[in-house]
């Protein structure tokens, strides 16, 4: 019998069928294929496909606006209180108060409460917090009353206290959003303001401080996940650091260790009675009674040859009250009190050597800069050491300040106040002599 191409073709293909139909899998072609046409094989696996989940949508960055307090913030800081109304839709804007961050929710909130109703706003507590007396927190921040009582908000605000208890109000043991979190990021995103103080400023960033040791000791011993750090709510982006009570507590050390563990290159920190605005085009406005500090370690450099915590060439500025700040494009614009007045580093104010013994005190670091800024020395010298009885007694830390090209000033014709742009800032352990001091 004389085979065709297409009879062959099937001959062939029934021998597949018969063959090797029972394995893996089974062709088949369609009897009605033409003559001189390659034949289709549809080949069917023998497990089902996997179904392709849906792509995840989209979301559009926040249009709403951070207000980032330092904590211990007057009822008489009117710039502070009524800028948080008015970005909340101004007077009789509904701004929903959280008092999770207090070994008190309630009596935290109301106090914040009748400050923004001072101020104008129609202000109300969330009853929501894991001290919250006769409350399961769990089951609130599910609780679709709670969470229309957020939706209806066009402004939030997270008081002081401890962070840790917001994050466990507001987070899931799985680290899902809880309904109450997911209604806060909602008011964020359609445009409202999200506020907090202290603790509701730690939560800002993605991470956060959490078990917290005193700032030289973290220097000494480093910070770990979990203990002296956790996960925050990230509300400024996965881009920035956010500490508070930054230069009345001397914080701005122990941000850094913390900035190189998480592979942040910006860090704001905060200090207190004064506020970061934060809007959607990632301008940030200082305002209130003082100032930020700016870290940037895009350029920063450790040694592991040196024993113990150091870094080189990290950058540091301070950002004074009216000063702005663009997180994208790191552009910088003084207040207009200071916008004409540019320090000229040829006509220095001082000569005098700069130094200082407590680094990590009350502004000392503020004072340094300030001091270095407008003076004939290039560099500036600050040391911090602990108590002869704590652990580690001989370890201290030399913090290296120096003018680079480019380091700018500008000072206030208005006031005494000065913003610092650009300082390098070198870290490095230190041997200290034991005893430190003998009497005469």
């Amino acid at each position: 019998m004389k085979l065709t191409g297409f009879t062959l073709r099937r001959l062939v293909m029934l021998w597949l069928l018969v063959f090797v139909g029972g394995g893996v899998c089974a062709a088949q072609v369609a009897v009605s294929t033409p003559a001189g046409k390659t034949p289709q094989v549809l080949v069917k696996s023998s497990k089902p496909a996997k179904a392709v989940p849906p792509p995840k949508p989209v979301l559009a960055p926040p249009a709403g606006n951070l207000v980032i307090i330092g904590g211990g913030l007057r009822a008489d800081n009117a710039e502070v209180w009524q800028r948080i109304v008015m970005l909340a839709g101004g007077k009789g804007a509904r701004i929903g108060v959280f008092g999770s961050a207090s070994i008190n929710p309630e009596k935290s909130a109301q106090n914040t409460v009748n400050k923004l109703n001072q101020y104008g706003a129609q202000a109300f507590f969330i009853p929501l917090g894991v001290t919250l007396p006769n409350s399961d927190y769990r089951k609130a921040a599910e609780d679709p009353e709670v969470v229309a009582a957020i939706h209806s908000a066009t402004g939030i605000y997270f008081t002081g206290g401890d962070q840790a208890r917001i994050t466990k109000a507001l987070v899931r043991p799985d680290g899902k959003h809880t309904a109450a979190l997911d209604a806060v990021w909602d008011v964020y995103r359609d445009g409202g303001v999200v506020a907090g103080s202290s603790a509701g400023a730690a939560i800002m960033s993605t991470t956060m401080f959490y078990d917290a040791k005193p700032t030289l000791d973290m220097l000494k011993q480093g910070v770990n996940d979990g203990h002296e750090i956790a996960s925050g709510l990230g509300f400024i982006g996965d881009d920035v650091f956010v500490d508070q009570h930054l230069l009345v507590r001397g914080r701005f050390a122990r941000m850094i260790p913390v900035m190189l563990k998480k592979g942040y290159q910006i860090g704001l920190g905060i200090d207190e009675n004064s506020a970061m605005v934060v809007n959607a085009k990632r301008d940030v406005e200082i305002i209130g009674y003082s100032g930020a500090l700016l870290l940037d370690l895009s350029a920063a450099i450790t040694d592991r040859g040196i024993k113990g915590f150091n870094i080189s060439n990290a950058t540091i500025s301070y950002l004074d009250r009216g000063d702005k700040f663009n997180l994208v494009s790191r552009e910088f614009t003084p207040s207009a009190d200071k916008a004409d007045n540019k320090l000229d580093p040829n006509q220095p104010d001082t000569r005098e050597p700069v130094f200082t013994n407590d680094i990590l005190g009350n502004n000392a670091v503020l004072d340094l800069m300030v001091n270095l800024i407008d003076n004939a020395q290039q560099e500036a010298i600050g040391i911090a050491f602990g108590n002869p009885r704590d652990a580690y007694p001989d370890l201290g830390f030399e913090f290296r300040f120096s003018k680079t090209i480019n380091s700018v000033g500008y000072s206030s014709t208005e006031v005494e106040a000065y913003s610092v742009l650009k300082l390098r800032m070198d870290i490095r352990p230190i041997q200290l002599q034991q005893p430190l001091y003998r009497y005469r």
